[in-house]
């Protein structure tokens, strides 16, 4: 009976070290997508007033956590009775993460003026008009963070798809629950840096600090800069996961271009697949708007 119990505990034991092993595996898998998830996030937290931006962030982590538990057991569900299923919507999620990413990079090169929503432009609403911005915001940053969780699930979860269940439960979970506590940790630390940047400059200015003056001045400057390089980074990082998804998921493009890096694949068929889906996705709006 002993030896059944050492047993026991030494089958736990491994049950564990293959998690930990699988677990860090899912989330370097998932480290472009958390990038995105950051920088968009980042961005949409950073359009208010300092004391809406944790009010405001807070009710999107809220969203993301609830996405979350939506998308888990539909997850686990398909996994268990439909794998391909699971391959399936993976190679979709990529064409959506590689026009994403051609998108951004379209408008990076052909930018359109969008009127702003900055602080300064909500001194002139009324507290109804800018309750309505938030809520408006706070919609669509749910939505964005939805369909990136189902990518972040996903990807994790195609990493332990020869896993046991309660593996593949464990892993995702883990993955899920870090992305959201860590992506929207960072995003909170982010959009509050020019307000320590301001708190600095004040200290400074009373106790003669020229450090602190110095170190306020780099925080607040910062911001903006920050944000887009997360900006930058989110798209290189759409673009290399969607690609990572064609050459992994597709046998064919797997084995095309053996002499190439996998990296150097990975940023060619995405941003090959991310601009033939926005060429398509374009004369579809286009076509559209001539019949109306």
């Amino acid at each position: 009976m002993g030896s059944g119990f050492f047993a026991l505990l030494d089958d736990i034991a491994a049950i564990m070290d293959d998690v930990a092993v699988m677990s860090k595996l899912a989330t370097k898998k998932t480290a472009g997508i958390l990038g995105d998830d950051l920088a968009v996030n980042a961005e949409k937290a950073s359009g208010f007033v300092s004391s809406r931006e944790l009010p405001v962030l807070w009710a999107i982590g809220k969203g993301s956590m609830v996405n979350k538990l939506i998308i888990l057991p539909i997850a686990f569900v398909l996994s268990a009775y439909s794998p391909l299923a699971i391959k399936i919507i993976l190679v979709l999620g990529g064409l959506y993460l590689a026009y994403e990413g051609a998108e951004k990079i379209y408008e990076y090169f052909f930018h359109h003026d969008q009127p702003s929503t900055s602080p300064s432009t909500q001194v002139n609403l009324t507290e109804e008009e800018i309750l309505n911005l938030e809520k408006t915001k706070i919609k669509s940053a749910i939505i964005t963070d939805f369909i990136l969780s189902v990518e972040i699930v996903i990807i994790a979860l195609g990493t332990v798809l020869e896993k046991s269940l309660s593996t593949q439960i464990i892993v995702v979970s883990f993955v899920a629950l870090v992305a959201t506590i860590g992506v929207y940790g960072i995003v909170a630390l982010i959009v509050r840096m020019d307000d320590m940047g301001f708190k600095l400059i004040q200290m400074s200015t009373k106790h003669n600090n020229r450090l602190a003056h110095t170190l306020g001045t780099m925080l607040v400057n910062a911001l903006p800069k920050v944000i887009k390089s997360l900006a930058f980074i989110g798209t290189l990082a759409l673009v290399m996961v969607a690609g990572g998804i064609f050459v992994h998921q597709i046998d064919y493009l797997h084995h095309l271009l053996p002499i190439l890096p996998d990296v150097l694949k990975e940023v060619i068929f995405g941003l090959s697949f991310g601009f033939v889906m926005f060429v398509l996705i374009q004369g579809i709006k286009k076509g559209i708007n001539q019949f109306r």
